[in-house]
């Protein structure tokens, strides 16, 4: 049975709890490994060692921080199979998607390559006479990282790049159930030169997030995960006088208007309700489709369904994989089994026909989907597209707006004023027009509204980088000893 522990001062580090939680390959259903559970003096020691590490990371110049994110690029890239292929052995997603997420984690580490130009600050000459004032960016200190099972390699380095390449140290809490990308990237930062102590990680439970909350040494934590966890996460980060910023769930809307190209949009539908088994937050889970062209847009996503082939990513044909966990399954088969009791009609019903090893369920439609049924209501968080038909562009917006989560949200159309209005009504923090799939790249900021965000900040991007560090303001005169007097008056600029 492998073992997997945790990362700390710049080596592996068996656990010593006595806790442990298990690890599955999601397409076989085998139990393959062991996760350390850390204990509350674990975390205190990965702190205390980010906590030594700190001021020498800090005061490491701009150049030098520059040139080992560059190599931190690079040794991810040219290592990306091998980290692909961990994420298929544990999360379950086909290599091809696996891939893809390396690739969108890398445009984070490529932006905080940037970083002597991305903190650079502003000085004004002669704001007074023989006074100047100037701004400057530092880290925070010591910081963490909550990240989710969805994407085990991408959303760290959401956090660590702007993280670390800002002067702090950080520490790393992956999910239990998806752990050892974690841990391989970490001996990949150290190749990198990533001095001892800057990059940790620690594998836990409730018991470690409790610790990384409440550790006076931490100064912030990010999140991403479901909503009742991030308002969790946000409440107890900042009464502990945390800087937090904690993504929390969604359910993105996709309204298809009379004039689109109805196979364009049946083919983003189909892409962004299904791809990675529908398990990430930025999934089309709710199709709004027009009437005067909702029985043709369903028709046309309902015949695409039978080509997508379904299957453990040890067989490159297969496009889907299983769901992380038979449990998380069995969630999601709920909402298929419960959806006639409400009254809508469960049309392609993926749990038929799946692997007979594994945690799968096939790509499904639910029809007649409204506003206060469980599977409209809910994150689901998995190969389910909810059918919403509404009367017109109007009642689609209202939905949207209404709904208590604002991350994602398409406007399919042809219409070029129509999109221009669209996305001035929609109360949603990331927009698609004819993009199924608006994830904002690494330059720009990641984030939603309403419950699908609390704190903020914006993930990643400009945001990310104000994040983990604090401005701080300079006012310097060098004065001439001639003109310098006792004046007991409030400063004067004029």
């Amino acid at each position: 049975m492998n073992h997997i522990s945790h990362w700390i001062n710049g080596a592996r580090v068996a656990g010593t709890s006595g806790r442990s939680g298990a690890v599955f390959n999601p397409a076989t259903g085998v139990h393959t490994s062991n996760v350390d559970f850390a204990s509350v003096q674990e975390i205190d020691s990965a702190v205390a060692a980010a906590t030594a590490a700190l001021p020498g990371w800090r005061a490491t110049n701009l150049s030098r921080r520059a040139e080992i994110m560059f190599n931190i690029r690079n040794l991810v890239q040219s290592n990306r199979n091998e980290i692909a292929a961990m994420l298929s052995a544990e999360h379950g997603k086909v290599v091809t998607d696996a891939l893809g997420e390396i690739a969108r984690g890398l445009e984070n580490i490529e932006f905080a390559c940037g970083i002597p130009h991305l903190l650079k600050g502003s000085y004004s000459e002669q704001a007074a006479t023989g006074v100047d004032v100037y701004s400057i960016r530092q880290p925070l200190g010591v910081v963490a990282g909550i990240t989710p099972f969805n994407f085990p390699a991408m959303v760290p380095m959401w956090m660590f790049a702007s993280a670390i390449a800002c002067g702090n140290t950080f520490i790393l809490k992956p999910s239990e159930k998806d752990p050892s990308v974690a841990l391989f990237l970490a001996e990949l930062l150290k190749q990198a030169g990533v001095p001892d102590g800057v990059f940790n990680v620690i594998n836990g439970d409730k018991v470690a997030v409790d610790r990384l909350l409440e550790h006076p040494d931490v100064a912030a934590v990010s999140f991403v995960g479901s909503t009742p966890i991030a308002k969790y996460i946000y409440e107890t980060g900042t009464r502990n006088g945390k800087r937090v910023q904690a993504l929390g769930g969604a359910k993105n809307h996709m309204l298809v208007l009379p004039d689109a190209d109805l196979d364009m949009a049946a083919d983003a539908a189909v892409s962004a309700a299904y791809g990675s088994a529908g398990e990430r937050c930025m999934a089309i889970s709710v199709l709004l489709a027009v009437d005067s062209v909702a029985d043709a847009l369903i028709k046309k996503v309902q015949d695409r369904i039978p080509a997508i082939t379904v299957g453990p990513a040890s067989d490159s044909k297969n496009e889907m994989g299983p769901l992380i966990t038979a449990e998380h399954r069995d969630k999601v088969a709920g909402f298929l089994a419960g959806a006639a009791a409400e009254g809508a009609t469960v049309v392609v019903d993926g749990r038929t026909n799946v692997p007979a090893d594994g945690f799968f369920i096939r790509p499904s439609i639910i029809d007649g989907v409204k506003p206060g049924m469980r599977c409209y209501d809910e994150e689901i968080f998995g190969p389910v597209l909810n059918v919403v038909r509404v009367k017109s562009y109007a009642e689609g917006v209202a939905l949207i707006n209404a709904n208590q989560f604002g991350n994602g949200v398409a406007l399919f159309t042809r219409d070029g004023g129509v999109a221009r209005e669209f996305q001035f009504d929609i109360t949603v923090g990331m927009v698609g027009i004819n993009v199924p799939i608006p994830v904002p790249v690494s330059y720009y900021s990641f984030g939603g509204w309403k419950n699908s965000l609390f704190g903020d900040h914006h993930m990643y991007g400009p945001e990310g980088i104000n994040f983990f560090t604090r401005s701080k303001v300079v006012t310097s005169r060098w004065p001439d000893p001639r003109t310098s007097s006792v004046d007991l008056g409030f400063p004067q600029n004029r």
